[in-house]
């Protein structure tokens, strides 16, 4: 007979963190970010990835790089807010302050939260750290 006792205490593994990051130096600053503050991060490089692996793993949070020049990520957005399984999952977009079509597109489809560049880097911990204490 095989203990599960050290199983049923843990419970089913926490819901992935989902990254649209086409950037690697970037995308590996996600993941270390996320390894420190405990959370599981799962790095797509096209918008059309995003979409179908939010559809399988029915993430805790999704972010998304305006920049990643990998398909339509506001399009992503709005088939993420229009899909039953994927609507309330909160979608933080960044973009580089200056790229204002970009946040102002992402706004539009439905993005929960749209930071410059700069301000996601900085508050990237907290955002994870929330997921996670859920």
């Amino acid at each position: 007979m095989t203990d599960t006792s050290l199983d049923n205490q843990r419970g089913p593994a926490p819901a992935p963190v989902l990254a649209l990051a086409a950037d690697l130096i970037f995308a590996s600053r996600i993941r270390a970010t996320a390894t420190a503050a405990g959370a599981t991060v799962q790095i797509v490089r096209s918008a059309e990835e995003l979409v179908a692996r939010a559809r399988e793993t029915a993430p805790r949070l999704v972010l998304v790089d305006l920049e990643a020049r990998a398909g339509d990520a506001p399009g992503a957005i709005r088939e993420l807010r229009a899909a039953s399984e994927t609507a309330t999952v909160p979608i933080v977009a960044f973009a580089s302050h200056v790229n204002r079509e970009a946040i102002e597109a992402a706004r539009a489809a439905g993005a929960s939260r749209v930071l410059a560049r700069s301000a996601f880097v900085r508050e990237l911990p907290a955002l994870l750290a929330e997921t996670t204490a859920e």
